[in-house]
């Protein structure tokens, strides 16, 4: 990174930035379905450094719309939800989930104007347990990303909220970035401790993989290779799917099926929305076991903190920046857990958040090993300028179904093959899960 215009321009996401514009084209998951309840309280809903309320109307209808009445501005947070409808406390200015106002109480009914008067919405829907919003300015919005792990069926489907105080791309870059896992979250760790043929054992065996990379339709895509004795390939597959997903490659190829989300609520705080399937359903390697049959040191659950009202209120680890991430130094020291932060994920957290809220990349020495990061940043800067600059709708968003074709996980192939045969062979190969419409089709 060697202009501080490139790091300006991917990592503001508000309105009438470049690459917030960008991801404005896409469907964006906000909060679990099960967050708002008919006629229920209004929650605050920051997304994309715009401040928002979300509710679900009497008829189980979800609206997402500008928290601030267009009567005289007070927020609809404090609103009654009731009778398909958010009312205003302030007057009684009432509007529907399309943001018609449809009554005006405090208005002679002469002088009544309500059919003029809209509060700005964006369209919702809600799919895979999730609600979606949709802050682009299309009249007809585009299709939803044909993101394999959203269409597992919901008894093998597991779906997660965690909230980071930190940039979008810090935290997306961490997850394509594959060689830290043998250092943050297996550096203590041996390779003869794990079985044979299990999936993370090549992590430690060989802590400095050589990588594969390549643009692909949906973004971008990796593969970090090990050689084995017998001949054979070791191969970590894993991408980047614009505007914000990515699918991390922490589990056997042919059923691991991933999918998460960076979605940024401002420029300095960020939901990591995971939805996983198949033999990857949970936190990624959290039932994973050793020779002795413990699980991998560092994958405890979660401990979070109660959800509140505020804008940043929901899903927060008890382990933060406020408390050093309740880091154990007697547990680094000994090697017991290599970081001394307990949990795999809270280990990510930690870095990334130690970063600061944006970090300067004027400042990073970056290595051969950084090579996903790289190419990735390119393809995004790609997509969010040609959009500004000559109004190309970017990947995946009219061709939502170019996202199937990225499946992430491990798996052997000889190791005179080609890598990019070798995904497409172990991908015609593989468990798939697709829309229902499709297999129809198909």
């Amino acid at each position: 990174m060697s202009k501080s215009s490139d790091g300006e321009d991917l990592t503001r996401v508000g309105p009438g930035t470049v690459m917030g514009e960008m991801m404005r084209q896409y469907w964006i998951p906000a909060a679990l379905s099960s967050e708002l309840e008919a006629d229920g309280d209004p929650m605050r809903l920051m997304l994309l450094g715009e401040k928002l309320i979300a509710f679900r109307d009497t008829s189980g209808r979800v609206g997402v719309m500008e928290h601030q009445c267009p009567h005289r501005c007070a927020s609809l947070f404090l609103g009654r939800n009731e009778e398909n409808g958010i009312r205003c406390v302030y007057h009684g200015w009432k509007f529907d989930v399309d943001g018609q106002c449809v009554d005006m109480p405090n208005v002679p009914p002469s002088q009544d104007f309500k059919e003029k008067v809209r509060a700005k919405t964006y369209k919702a829907r809600e799919s895979a347990g999730l609600i979606w919003v949709y802050m682009g300015s299309r009249a007809e919005a585009p299709a939803m990303p044909e993101l394999e792990a959203m269409f597992v069926p919901d008894a093998d489907r597991t779906v997660t909220i965690l909230q980071r105080e930190a940039n979008w791309l810090q935290g997306l870059e961490g997850d394509i970035d594959t060689s830290h896992f043998g250092f943050l979250h297996a550096g203590h760790i041996r390779a003869e401790d794990f079985e044979e043929g299990h999936p993370a054992r090549h992590t430690v065996a060989n802590r400095a993989p050589e990588y594969k990379v390549a643009d692909a339709g949906w973004g971008t895509m990796y593969g970090a290779f090990r050689p084995e004795p017998d001949g054979r390939m070791h191969w970590r597959m894993a991408h980047f799917c614009l505007p914000f997903w990515t699918q991390t490659p922490n589990a056997d190829f042919a059923d691991h099926v991933v999918a998460k989300a960076w979605v940024p609520m401002d420029d300095t705080h960020t939901l990591l929305i995971s939805v996983y399937g198949g033999r990857a359903k949970g936190a990624t390697y959290s039932t994973s076991k050793l020779k002795s049959g413990a699980g991998i040191p560092g994958a405890e659950a979660l401990d979070m903190l109660p959800n509140t009202t505020d804008w940043f209120g929901r899903w927060r680890p008890v382990q933060n920046i406020g408390n050093d991430w309740q880091i154990d130094r007697e547990a680094q020291r000994t090697n017991k857990v290599y970081s001394g932060i307990r949990n795999i994920v809270m280990q990510d957290q930690a870095v990334t958040e130690s970063m600061g809220p944006i970090v300067d990349h004027t400042k990073e020495h970056l290595a051969p090993s950084d090579v996903m990061i790289t190419r990735t940043r390119r393809r995004l800067l790609g997509a969010a300028r040609a959009l500004a600059e000559q109004g190309v709708a970017p990947p995946g968003v009219d061709d939502a179904d170019v996202f199937f074709g990225a499946r992430a996980g491990s798996f052997y192939a000889d190791g005179k093959t080609d890598w990019l045969d070798a995904y497409n062979d172990k991908l015609k190969s593989a468990l798939r899960w697709r829309a229902p419409s499709r297999h129809a089709a198909e």
